[in-house]
């Protein structure tokens, strides 16, 4: 997964240096079609929800994660906004839990001598 972010990563940044020397109305019609494009697929789809990989989820939920509530809402997605948002706190929490959790075997305390029971 993070191979594949890596590589979402440097293909959108390189995206974005495309966009540098396009005037602002090249951007509005690209724009457009990358919308009518969202409609045509959630038409397809029909009632089935897009299966987004893993990656593709940590790059939307990092990507869209300052916007406020109100300006998701006004994007074309093919995602509840309330999703973004749930996925990039579970990328936060991912995240903290690695960091949180030692890398060496659990210590559990003194063990139970062997034949013992607990419950006698």
């Amino acid at each position: 997964m993070l191979l594949r972010l890596a590589y979402l990563g440097m293909t959108n940044a390189l995206a974005l240096l495309r966009l540098l020397p396009m005037s602002d109305r090249d951007k509005n019609t690209e724009t457009l079609a990358l919308r009518h494009q969202i409609v045509v697929l959630e038409r397809q789809l029909g009632d089935a929800r897009p299966r987004l990989s893993p990656g593709d989820r940590a790059f939307l939920a990092a990507l869209l994660h300052r916007l406020p509530v109100r300006a998701l809402r006004r994007l074309r997605l093919l995602v509840r906004p309330e999703t973004v948002l749930r996925w990039h706190r579970d990328l936060l929490a991912h995240r903290h839990a690695a960091k949180s959790h030692p890398s060496g075997p659990a210590d559990h305390g003194p063990s139970a001598p062997s034949g013992s029971s607990c419950c006698a």
